[in-house]
């Protein structure tokens, strides 16, 4: 799995949208908001003030979408600082907008307007505090680190510059340890230097944050989900309640192998594992070294890599293969400007931010993708998944722009990846991608990949925000951050540095998402939320297969049903949309266990005898 960034529709509503305006209506609007707020205050009010802010929103989103999408393209120190100037209009604004809305916070109004007014309160990603001086730096911090990211690189010991994109593939291929520790150690090279701009980052968000009444950032983060900060972490320790003896045994398994691999003295059998090892960067996902963990006579008979380029698969038709997906479900295909405005393949003469995201620039047609497309079976999954973001986008372009957003953050992940779910030896052989599906005696094998790259994810999916909610409530202090880190990954992943750390290392910083500014807990409820989805439109379709051997592919039953919860938006509470399509309104992780079912009994057949835990 790659994790994904997707810039909403509304200005303030995502990590890092960046956003411009016009000026004279800027003005206009801001005019007419403070003449509102200017008496006392009634419904009739709110609603002025709420259709006076949607005028400025969606100005302030297409200009800075512009910006931010030239940024991420384009990466020069001009680009960055227009870029800047961009987010801090934007995050002014959204501060702005959400102190004028707190004001209505003791007036009666409608349901619909307090959900509106709760969004524009609650929804900033990184606010800045309420000074000129300070939203400044604030935005200029944000362009510096995505561009430290961006221009990322290592000079290897034989003098060979490497990307991250090199380095990757390294990773996810070499067998040779020493080849491994340098690749891991090399990318870790670019983040020093982020820690001191994330320390006042840290400072700043918490200030804005403050000022809206929150405890601190985390806390606001967390109050982003229909229901109370506070109740929020609970129900994500209930869901990793559930998937952790799965987990637990893929683990312990998983580690057998490799110390079969590389010696038990590299991979002590009672230790967490060396992060290194598992063919990922981050050890976030675990599919890379399928070769070395998979089951015996497992082999499905083909390679998606390899069928792509017996194909003659290139970027554009890979693209255009996961667009026939959605279509088949009864969607409209994409717009000629998709195919005319989108970044496929990693420019020669430039940096770009080649992590995969979506983007939907004018909250109506102009939706587009930006990734540096690798011809394997991986990358084939990862634009599944873009363009699940480009159709939930589009779904929802006639909502106002308050609810041109996923029901919760989590949402907009997990619709890709629903669909990725269906990528089955059945969907490949309708496609024509292979010839036979195999029978029932290879899922061990396709169960084994897949649980590599999705339940492997799950405790990174909820470590990685567990660090920064401390971080923003001061539990773990600076001098920490690099430390505390690795605490969380070993509790919660049973993964570990393979070599010592210095007390100025900044880990967390070669993790995209961290300078990014990016919330990843969506990660986490969408590797719940997918599974549940499948289930569900499995069920829809009228599908008599095993829940792992189902596909939607073609049918406009679940096609239909997918397409009213997309539609939605965030105009309702999340749990209603999840009692739309699942029947439910909480989450339930064991749509996850009985999808793993089979691969659980045999996992636990091979770990018995074996000293298991981290």
């Amino acid at each position: 799995m790659q994790s994904t960034f997707k810039l909403t529709t509304a200005a303030i509503l995502v990590a890092a949208s960046l956003s411009a305006c016009n000026g004279d209506n800027t003005v206009e609007n801001s005019a007419k908001v403070a003449s509102v707020l200017s008496k006392a205050l009634t419904a009739q009010d709110a609603e002025k003030f709420l259709a006076a802010t949607e005028q400025e929103l969606v100005q302030l989103n297409l200009e800075g979408s512009r910006a931010a999408w030239i940024n991420s393209n384009f990466i020069t120190q001009d680009t960055s600082a227009l870029a800047a100037a961009a987010d801090q209009k934007s995050t002014e604004s959204g501060v702005r907008f959400a102190m004028q809305a707190a004001k209505f916070d003791s007036v009666e109004v409608s349901a619909d307007q307090r959900r509106k007014l709760n969004i524009l309160k609650q929804s900033l990603v990184m606010p800045a505090p309420q000074d000129s001086a300070k939203s400044a730096e604030l935005a200029k911090i944000g362009a510096e680190l995505n561009s430290l990211y961006g221009k990322g690189n290592y000079t290897t010991k034989s003098g060979e510059t490497l990307s991250l994109g090199e380095m990757t593939a390294t990773m996810a291929t070499s067998r040779n340890y020493d080849e491994l520790l340098e690749m891991w150690q090399g990318w870790r090279t670019i983040s020093p230097a982020m820690k001191p701009l994330y320390i006042r980052q840290a400072e700043l968000g918490n200030e804005g944050a403050q000022g809206l009444g929150y405890a601190d950032l985390g806390a606001m983060w967390r109050s982003n989900y229909d229901m109370p900060a506070d109740d929020f972490a609970k129900e994500l320790d209930r869901l990793w309640g559930q998937i952790k003896p799965l987990y637990n045994d893929l683990h312990c398994y998983v580690r057998t192998e490799l110390g079969k691999t590389y010696g038990e003295d590299k991979v002590p059998q009672d230790q967490p594992i060396p992060a290194h090892l598992l063919g990922n960067m981050w050890a976030q996902s675990w599919g890379n070294i399928y070769d070395l963990v998979a089951p015996e006579n497992a082999d499905p008979g083909y390679d998606v890599t390899k069928q792509l380029a017996s194909h003659n698969y290139d970027e554009i038709k890979m693209v255009k293969g996961a667009e026939s997906f959605f279509t088949s479900l009864g969607f409209e295909a994409l717009p000629a400007t998709f195919w005319q405005r989108s970044l496929f393949t990693k420019p020669a003469d430039r940096d770009v931010v080649c992590h995969a995201s979506a983007w939907d620039l004018d909250a109506k047609d102009d939706i587009r993708i930006k990734m540096c497309i690798q011809k394997t079976g991986e990358d084939f999954s990862v634009i599944h998944h873009e363009l699940g973001h480009n159709f939930y986008q589009r779904a929802y372009q006639n909502q106002p722009v308050y609810y041109q957003n996923s029901a919760n953050d989590g949402f907009h992940e997990a619709i890709g990846d629903t669909i990725a779910l269906s990528v089955t030896p059945k969907y490949l052989k309708e496609i024509g991608l292979i010839d036979t599906i195999p029978d029932e005696s290879k899922d061990i094998g396709l169960l084994m990949k897949m649980a590599l790259d999705k339940v492997a994810f799950i405790p990174f999916g909820l470590m990685v925000d567990q660090w920064r909610w401390k971080v923003y409530s001061g539990e773990i202090t600076p001098e920490n951050y690099n430390s505390a880190w690795w605490e969380l990954r070993e509790k919660y992943q049973g993964v570990t540095t393979p070599i010592d750390r210095n007390v100025d290392a900044f880990d967390p910083g070669a993790k995209y998402h961290v300078p990014g500014g990016v919330p990843y807990s969506r990660y986490f409820l969408a590797h719940i939320q997918q599974f549940e989805f499948h289930r569900a439109l499995c069920e829809i379709s009228g599908n008599t297969d095993p829940i792992h051997r189902c596909s939607i592919y073609n049918n406009k039953d679940a096609g239909a049903a997918l397409n009213t919860v997309l539609e939605m938006g965030s105009s309702q509470p999340w749990q209603a949309a999840y009692k739309v399509l699942t029947g439910n309104e909480q989450m339930d992780a064991t749509a996850i266990l009985d999808y793993f079912a089979p691969l659980h009994t045999w996992l636990k057949d091979k770990n018995q005898g074996k000293q298991c835990g981290f």
